[in-house]
């Protein structure tokens, strides 16, 4: 089961979100996390761009890094994206990272989804409860009315974890991202904050 409990904590004037399930923490990332963000990526370079673009080698650099943190605090301040790292239960170590963004308020109130997890622990539901955690926290804590998300149709593992998350298959969109030399459709998902409430209850 997951459990229902956040905290907010101050450090070095950041506010700093921690969600708390069964397999994994979820942390906002610090300034401090940027090696570890970088070492991530490197590490899963060549197995992740099968569903997304490679990027330039100064992508995976801890300076570029340390830079797209910094962004990430200016959104967080703002309320409009809040990306955490996912460490493994009673460990520090970063084993993958998973973002609410694009937050729109009223008359939208709605965000995306997305995630990756290391090629060293897929298949273990980590990225299940990872999304379940945030989609608790998108609903319940900062009252979001949609959670959307895109996946290619290739990518099985992820439309299971989607799907297992309660997010419901609306449609195909066609070429919609321009990934390694090719356009690729991908399906939307969605769920409503009352379909949530629904799964809560039913647990």
């Amino acid at each position: 089961m997951l459990r229902n409990l956040w905290g907010l904590f101050q450090k070095k004037g950041d506010r700093v979100i921690r969600l708390f399930g069964d397999q994994c923490t979820l942390r906002t990332f610090i300034e401090s996390d940027a090696r570890q963000l970088a070492e991530l990526l490197a590490n899963n370079k060549y197995s992740w761009s099968t569903y997304e673009p490679l990027h330039r080698d100064e992508y995976y650099t801890e300076e570029a890094q340390y830079k797209k943190i910094l962004e990430s605090l200016q959104l967080l301040h703002a309320n409009r994206e809040f990306s955490f790292g996912i460490y493994e239960m009673n460990s520090q170590q970063l084993i993958g990272h998973i973002s609410l963004y694009a937050i729109k308020r009223l008359p939208y109130s709605s965000a995306f989804i997305g995630y990756s997890v290391d090629k060293s622990f897929v298949g273990r539901g980590i990225a299940t409860e990872a999304v379940k955690l945030v989609l608790e926290f998108a609903f319940q804590t900062i009252n979001i009315h949609r959670i959307e998300a895109y996946v290619s149709p290739k990518n099985e593992g992820s439309v299971r974890v989607l799907e297992k998350s309660g997010l419901v298959r609306e449609g195909l969109l066609r070429e919609l991202l321009f990934i390694n030399g090719e356009w690729v459709d991908h399906y939307m998902y969605a769920i409503l904050q009352n379909d949530f409430k629904k799964i809560s209850y039913q647990r």
